[in-house]
């Protein structure tokens, strides 16, 4: 006899039957409400080897697991601007196993990029902060919050790249109370292009002290730019 539990998990699937994060397919029966569906885990644009970090100013490197085109951006576009905060769980995973791949020694921090209070307010949820707390599961680890944003300013994606780094400068503070100095700190962010952002963000940890500033992203768009290493 099924439980009540799973009675209920099945009239749930019947009335929302569970759905791709990234194409928005019908899952199968029994899968998670927010999971990937098989061709989707096939054909993400998945970045490989050196395409998968980004150098930074003020930061040692950013990796991220996916490319951010197609159905990446769609989905990504969905969880900030859409409501979709419950994708989280679904992209944790890959943000898991990238930070694994790329930064296998835990950090001692991890953090986040954070939106401006009102950018927060309006949305109703830091998108950043969702997946701080899904990467810094690698870890066995809490995110923390380390950063403010202090002035409001308008959104990168809609500006060029060279008008981003301008957007950023001295957009963030650290938080009061915050303590860094001599730690190395993973800063998660959603999307990382010209890393402007995280070159603001990481500015302000190594001022304050912060051994190493390591990022995570889920998704890379401008992939004009990859590391160059010896060999």
């Amino acid at each position: 006899m099924s439980s009540p539990a799973a009675l209920a998990r099945r009239l749930l699937d019947l009335i929302y039957p569970p759905r791709c994060v990234f194409c928005g397919g019908l899952l199968g029966a029994g899968a998670p409400a927010l999971g990937i569906c098989p061709l989707c885990r096939e054909t993400l644009p998945y970045t490989a080897g050196r395409e998968a970090l980004l150098c930074g100013i003020d930061f040692t490197l950013c990796a991220a697991p996916l490319r951010y085109e197609n159905q990446v951006k769609r989905s990504l576009r969905r969880f900030k601007f859409h409501g979709r905060q419950t994708y989280a769980a679904a992209y944790g995973p890959l943000l898991r196993a990238c930070a694994q791949d790329h930064f296998p020694t835990p950090p001692d921090l991890v953090t986040w990029a954070p939106l401006h209070w009102r950018r927060r307010y309006r949305r109703g949820y830091d998108q950043a902060r969702l997946l701080a707390r899904e990467a810094a599961r690698a870890y066995g680890m809490e995110p923390v919050r380390l950063l403010d944003k202090v002035r409001h300013t308008r959104p990168q994606s809609s500006l060029p790249g060279r008008a981003r780094e301008a957007n950023a400068a001295d957009a963030y503070r650290l938080r009061r109370g915050a303590e860094v100095a001599g730690r190395r700190v993973l800063l998660v962010d959603d999307v990382v292009t010209t890393g402007s952002t995280l070159s603001a963000c990481g500015r302000v940890l190594l001022a304050a002290g912060a051994a190493e500033v390591v990022c995570l992203a889920l998704a890379r768009g401008g992939m004009g730019k990859t590391v160059e290493t010896d060999g």
